[in-house]
């Protein structure tokens, strides 16, 4: 089983530490594994996979404000003493996780300064990012949006290739699907892309990256700045 690039950043010997006290768990399509305002019960570093961040806002589905692979981390609210989950989490592409308990991770604290200063950081990354979501989903076109948003599943999938309905895209950037169909269409038609039944093959990836909005090379630099490392990338 693969690390995850925060535990990857802690000393050797507390790493080995808290890994010796964490559990593997499988992260399944389309599983809920946090709800909004329910406490959370373990701290997830996903290795394989990765994960939607969505808020549910009266009636309307479920709308996409972040998304979570190897290079972060789920439930690090818990370092600040609050266990209510600020959003809800959906797996999006199958994986593995480490699973750390709550009860656990209490324990762990008080001898794991690595630890603490890694999730101080995620933190103020998530913080970061969250702002650029809202500003996106208000300025940038919905190309631009799809072309950031299949960047970042490519580089949590660490493949050219992944699976992704045009339904949940619809629901995840708050569009009808005839929208995203329209963008799809768009990005395929201009070889950037290939979607087959659920399929999506990114054939261009310097050209995506030309098409994304500005926002998916801010979050790259805005985690580079607080993790004092770079996030994870297929290029």
């Amino acid at each position: 089983m693969n690390t995850n690039q925060l535990l990857d950043h802690l000393p050797a010997a507390e790493q080995r530490r808290l890994l010796k006290h964490s559990v593997q768990v499988l992260l399944q399509s389309g599983q809920r594994i946090a709800v909004q305002d329910d406490p959370a019960q373990t701290l997830l570093f996903p290795v394989q996979g990765c994960v939607s961040l969505v808020t549910p806002l009266d009636a309307h589905p479920l709308l996409q404000v972040g998304m979570v692979g190897r290079e972060g981390v789920l439930g690090a609210q818990l370092l600040l003493g609050v266990a209510a989950s600020p959003v809800t989490v959906v797996v999006q592409q199958d994986g593995q996780a480490w699973g750390m308990p709550a009860a656990v991770l209490r324990q762990q604290l008080p001898t794991s300064p690595g630890l603490r200063r890694l999730l101080m950081r995620y933190v103020m990354v998530q913080l970061r990012q969250s702002a650029t979501a809202a500003a996106c989903l208000h300025f940038h076109a919905l190309q631009a949006r799809l072309a950031r948003w299949l960047l970042m599943g490519q580089d949590r999938a660490r493949s050219d290739s992944f699976a992704v309905t045009q339904e949940s895209m619809s629901h995840l950037l708050g569009v009808r699907r005839v929208g995203v169909t329209v963008a799809a269409g768009s990005l395929q038609a201009a070889g950037l892309i290939h979607y087959h039944r659920g399929w999506i093959t990114v054939s261009d990836r310097a050209g995506l990256e030309g098409a994304a909005c500005t926002c998916y090379a801010q979050d790259r630099a805005s985690y580079r700045l607080v993790m004092k490392f770079a996030p994870d990338a297929t290029s």
